[in-house]
This record gives structure tokens, sequence and C-alpha cells, in this order.
């Protein structure tokens, strides 16, 4: 399929549908969307939680019949549900009405709901059941419409001047000609994904139907080498309003794919056995935890065994790097890949061609580390404003300390500071309601991406630095170090605070008192102030400091902000020993 020629993600969906049709009616009973965590979700259909080409296909129609009749164009629509095939039919039924969606994570704290609320002022609210309507009742609007995926119950608590309707209770219309919107555009707003900013509000993130486009021509050139011959099939948990994870969604329609909904990361490994995919995206913390768990079951292998792991290790990195083997080491490589990488790519599934990492930095070890036992993994490179992907590495050419050369569809250049500039049409739109924050990092039409990096010797992209004040954890998350900074100082004992946790599971924190009895009331404060944070933004352990930041230790800036390389190469050891 020709994605120059697409004007809309709707188009995609509706275009992708009826080539199938078109060759085979059968094949739209093809299974498309398979949720494994059927139990979770009572209300829905009996049986096996699948979808076909064709059972979306009527479900979206049904959805944007009604919501063509309650919104207009560029009325925003929340989205707020777990990973499910409802989560994709929602999505492009708000587009293919003229709306735009507003996908929020199920894990946001409450002043993030109030504020996204607040700012993007939305005309309906799409939410998958009872539990999370109960999220952000408190600050819907009058006269919004509140739609459910799920059958409301009698618990739920009903308010006036809100409108609620469940999706079970609308008609199939009855013109089914008009069936997609032919008059989307590809500069139009398809979606405001908002992340966290160095200002501790988050920012909606404007990204366009052509920008997500874009990124899906990209991704395509990389990925349809490895599926040639089957129907591709991915895996995925990581949440659906994630940038990252949102435009996975439109490759894998491109793909004709067949797609698993996990039951959770901590049941991911038990699912790529039923799912056998083929293909899975993922963020550095689940690539660190499968590291960590083949690598506990190496170190338990004695004798022969233990022998061989070590050669498939050894070779297969050497293999990575594109340094040679001599005749013997061919040998015991071609044993290893029998003995060894076949039994672990049958643990996944058997049908794995490439992990792809994004959403934060893949830790180099861990890279080699699942190339060298037959686990493929490409890492990329991307953030939300570049709708999100901006390189990928390439199969069979890995260069496991970058991440990749430039999909074809942007441009990247490296300004005189260091800092990647992209510019292409993935870049967004803008920030919603921020013009003044938008001029700061779109210039020209280049994007200021905050990351400092270079282009190698074979045009592949390296990151060196951070340029910007941004935490990404393990989970691909951005975290305003400086917005949680500034709540714990709100404690009159905490004089000052630095918060740590960049390719870490949690965050940490350094917290200066002078006084060592007032560690059990920082304690129960820092518990208490969890409580109105969001997940990822949770301080889990602190380690109490009596030297002040000043200008005069270098940890200070003239202007008084904290200098953070200062800070981290006195007390990275410190915090390093919280985890």
């Amino acid at each position: 399929m020709e994605l120059k020629h697409i004007n809309s993600l709707v188009e995609l969906f509706f275009k992708k549908f009826e080539t199938k049709t078109l060759n085979d009616f059968e094949k739209s009973k093809e299974l498309f969307l398979i949720s494994l965590k059927n139990k979770n979700f009572p209300n829905t259909l009996s049986g096996p939680y699948t979808y076909s080409w064709g059972n979306i296909n009527t479900k979206i129609k049904v959805l944007s019949n009604y919501l063509k009749q309650i919104i207009s164009k560029g009325d925003r629509c929340i989205l707020l549900s777990e990973n499910r095939p409802e989560w994709l039919i929602s999505d492009i039924a708000i587009m293919n009405a003229g709306g735009v969606t507003v996908p929020l994570f199920t894990t946001y704290s409450e002043n993030d709901y109030k504020y996204i609320i607040n700012d993007c002022e939305p005309k309906v609210c799409v939410v998958s059941s009872n539990e999370q309507f109960k999220k952000i009742k408190n600050y819907i609007k009058e006269n919004t419409i509140v739609i459910s995926i799920d059958e409301f119950d009698n618990k739920i608590e009903f308010f006036e001047n809100i409108f609620f309707k469940a999706i079970k209770d609308l008609k199939k219309p009855a013109n089914d000609k008009d069936h997609y919107n032919k008059n989307l555009r590809r500069t139009d707003l398809a979606c405001i994904i908002y992340t966290s900013g160095t200002t501790g509000n988050p920012k909606g993130v404007m990204l366009s139907h052509g920008g997500i486009l874009s990124n899906c021509e990209g991704a395509q050139e990389i990925l349809e080498s490895l599926v040639k011959k089957d129907q591709p099939v991915f895996l995925t948990w990581l949440p659906l309003s994630h940038s990252y994870e949102h435009t996975v969604q439109y490759v894998q329609i491109l793909l004709g794919a067949k797609v698993f909904y996990a039951e959770s990361l901590e049941k991911l490994l038990t699912n790529m056995s039923v799912a056998k995919p083929t293909i899975m995206t993922a963020v550095p913390r689940f690539y660190q935890n499968l590291y960590s768990k083949i690598f506990f079951n190496f170190s338990k292998q004695k004798g022969f065994k233990k022998k061989m792991i070590e050669s498939t290790i050894l070779l297969g990195t050497k293999t990575l790097n594109k340094e040679k083997l001599n005749f013997k080491e061919k040998i015991i490589n071609f044993l290893c890949e029998l003995l060894v990488r076949k039994k672990i790519k049958k643990q996944f599934g058997g049908k794995l061609k490439a992990f792809v990492s994004g959403g934060g930095a893949l830790d180099k070890k861990i890279g080699e580390f699942l190339n060298s036992i037959g686990l493929p993994t490409l890492q990329g490179y991307g953030l939300t404003e570049t709708s999100p992907v901006v390189s990928c590495n390439i199969p069979g050419k890995v260069k496991i300390e970058t991440v990749g050369p430039p999909f074809k569809t942007n441009e990247i250049k490296i300004a005189e500071d260091g800092e990647i500039l992209v510019r292409g049409e993935n870049v967004m739109l803008g920030y919603w309601n921020m013009k003044k924050e938008t001029n700061e990092v779109i210039k020209n039409g280049w994007l200021h991406t905050g990351d400092i990096g270079k282009i190698t010797k074979e045009g592949n992209l390296k990151i060196t630095d951070r340029k910007k004040e941004i935490i990404v954890n393990l989970g691909g998350d951005n975290i305003s170090p400086s917005k949680i900074e500034n709540l714990l100082c709100l404690n009159d004992k905490i004089e000052q605070s630095f918060v740590y946790g960049d390719k870490k599971t949690y965050l940490v924190a350094l917290v200066i008192s002078k006084i060592d009895e007032n560690e059990k009331e920082i304690q129960v404060y820092i518990e208490n102030l969890n409580k109105s944070l969001s997940s990822v933004e949770k301080v889990k352990k602190f380690k109490l400091i009596k030297e002040e930041f000043t200008i005069e230790n270098g940890m200070l800036t003239p202007t008084l902000k904290l200098k953070r390389k200062k800070i981290l190469e006195k007390y990275k050891e410190d915090l390093e020993k919280l985890y």
C-alpha cells in the first residue's frame, strides 16, 4: 500500500479492509484483534475475546455513526481504557466522526486528570468501565457525553446534565455507503497526546494524520522485510495511550497483522508462548526484566551447559559486531544455534523475528546479550513530538551502540551545541494551548529535541546526552523531576531535593535537611505526597543529606538551578545504593 496517497488514519483502515474483502470475502473473517485477558472484562462477549477484520469494520461504523450526530470537526474526545480491542475501535471512530482523540493513561494522578480535562475541554468521554469513569467524574463539565465500552451497572453514580450511553445500545447506520470520512486531510489534527513538561503540567502534543502515517511509512520499510511470507503477529502490552504504542496500532493495520493484547507485564512470557509473535514492541524495562530472568537461569547452569552458554554469548556478540569467526568457532556457533538459541526462541513462541525497543535508551550490555542468544533486538529513538519514531536499527545491520539510521520520512541534523534537530511531516503541529512553548522547540521547521547526539560514519544516530531536564524511566515514561522536587520542598523540613531515576524502574531522591530527627517526618510526608502523584512519579526511597547545593560548591547555577551533572558526580553512588 502506497502510504503517500493515503489522506488519513481512518482511510488507512478502510482501504486495508477493502483490499482484504476485494480479494476474498473470507479474508474479512481473519482474526485481527485478540485479548488474552477476557476474564477482566465480564461484560464483553462470551467465549473467546476475539475480533475479525469484519467485526472491527462494523463496530467502527456503529460508533462513528453515533459520534457524527453529537460532535463537530475538531471536538476533543477523551479515551480512557485499558488495552483492549475497543481502544482501537474507539480511536478510529472518533477520528472518522471528525473528532480528535485525547488518550489518557489509566494510571494518571487526580491532578493530571483534572488538568488535562480542563485544558482540552472534551465534548465526549469514552471510558471502558465504571472503574475508569470514577477517575474523571469530578472533572467533567456539563453537557459532556460519556460513552461506556462495558455496560453501566447499578452502582454507577449518575450526574445531572451529563449524558450516558453504552456502546451496546448504539444502532448500526441505515446507510452504509459513506462508511468513512473522505474530508480528512494529512494536515488535520488526529490526536492530542499529553506528555510531562519541565514546568510540571503535562503538555498536549498535537499529532496530525500525516505525521503518524509518515511514521508508519518509515516503520514499513524495516518491518516488511521480516514478514514477507506469513501474516505478522504482534503481542502488545505497552499502554495504547503511549505515543509509541498508539502509532504501532496503525503499523499493524498497514501490515495486515494479527494483534494479541497481553494480560500484564508479569504474564508477558507466558502470553508469548500462546501468541507466538513475530514482532514485539516494548520499552527498555521489559528487556531489562528479560535479561535478568535469562541471565539468572544461565548462572545456575554447570559443566557442558555452562560452556555452551558462554560460547553462545561470546560468538553471538562477535557475529553481531561483524567480527569474522574462524573454522572452529563456526562449528561451535552452529552447535550453539541448535542447542541453545533454538531452545530460547522456542520459549518465546518460536516465530520471533524481532524485538523493537523504544521509549528510552536500551543499555548496550542488554542489547548485545539478547542479540547474541538469538533474540534479535532493534533499538530505535524518538519522542512524542515526532509521532514518535525518528530512527531505528535495521535487521542484519544492527549497531547496538546507536539508534540506527533516520527514517527516510524525516531529516536529522546536529546543531552546533550537539543538539539533535528533526524536520519532517512527523513533527507535531505544536503544543495544545501553548504557543510560546511550541515556538521554543520548533524553529524554522526544525524540532529541537533536547537530546545531544552525533551521526556515525555509517550514517546512524548515536545519543550521547540529554539536554533537557526530563527523566525517562525504563517504562519509557517522561517524568519532570523539577515538578516533584518543588512538591518535596513544600515541606518546611526539606530545604532542597534532587530526584533521580533515568533508565530506572522507580524514582529516588536526595533530601537536604540539617536535623536527623526530621527523617521520620519526611518519610510520612513523602508517603502522603505519593498518594497525589501518578504511579511513575512516586518517590520510593530517599537519602537524607546535610550539605546544601550552593553556587560555591558548584551544585547550583548563578540563577539557582540545580547542576544535575555535578550533583550526580558526587552522589551517584549513594543514589544507586537505593536500588
